[in-house]
């Protein structure tokens, strides 16, 4: 009979457990279904051009990456103020490819020469020059990347040409003409480099800033479509497209 008085705090106890252990459980459960739902929510996210990569895998990733991200600043600033020098020279100072490459052989060759002949005289070595060799596999890779890029423009002016694909004629119509007025405003090397200074700024804000810049492109993107549709409805729509419909035919 004394151990009747402990047998209902028993059994509160194991319910107080039971529910104790439902509480943790289901906590556990919610916590581990967190990172699940912040997953499925970034992969949602617009992101601009509808890339799913990180912006230094979209660059090429290595070394070319590494420099327009500005991963090593000494690098970064030291491949860009080389472009800016040689720029200075071409642009500014109207100095001409051939002749900066000959003043400059001309230069090596001075300095190697005398080097070695004064190295005669005190019974030195002469300096060790390295037998430097373009690699074939090295070449023929470029040549057959260029091909197939020179291939594919080729092709998708050709089904522009045919009109095949009015959206890409208009795109490539008004991209024509947007770069034939800038190069009216500067010439071909100067249009090189502000290309190589975008590269070397427009990308690295972007990784920066890009939860700011996606937002805004996305709204951006959405209005443009809206505007693209009411054309097509209004004007696109209404151009007989008799080439096209007559391959369909046959």
């Amino acid at each position: 009979m004394a151990d009747q008085p402990g047998e209902p705090d028993s059994v509160i106890d194991k319910i107080s457990g039971k529910i104790n252990d439902h509480i943790s459980s289901s906590s556990s459960g919610s916590d581990d279904d967190r990172p699940s739902k912040v997953d499925a929510v970034k992969s949602h996210v617009y992101r601009l051009f509808g890339r799913d990569k990180p912006v230094h895998s979209v660059l090429g990733g290595g070394k070319p990456a590494d420099v327009f991200l500005w991963r090593n600043k000494k690098n970064s600033a030291g491949v860009l103020g080389g472009v800016t020098a040689l720029w200075f020279l071409f642009e500014l100072l109207e100095y001409q490819l051939i002749t900066l490459v000959c003043h400059i052989l001309i230069l090596l060759l001075a300095i190697v020469f005398l080097w070695s002949y004064a190295n005669t005289f005190i019974n030195k070595t002469p300096p060790q020059i390295p037998d430097f060799r373009v690699p074939e596999d090295c070449l023929l890779e470029v040549v057959s990347s260029l091909r197939i890029e020179i291939n594919h423009v080729i092709s998708t002016l050709r089904d522009i040409a045919f009109g095949r694909d009015l959206k890409k004629f208009l795109s490539a119509f008004i991209g024509l003409w947007v770069l034939s007025i800038v190069g009216n405003w500067c010439n071909f090397l100067t249009l090189l480099y502000i290309s190589f200074v975008l590269l070397h700024t427009v990308p690295v804000l972007y990784e920066k800033y890009e939860d700011q810049v996606d937002p805004i492109a996305e709204k951006a993107l959405i209005e443009l479509k809206k505007q693209y549709a009411v054309f097509d409805a209004k004007v696109l729509s209404k151009i007989p497209m008799w080439p096209l419909q007559g391959k369909k035919k046959n």
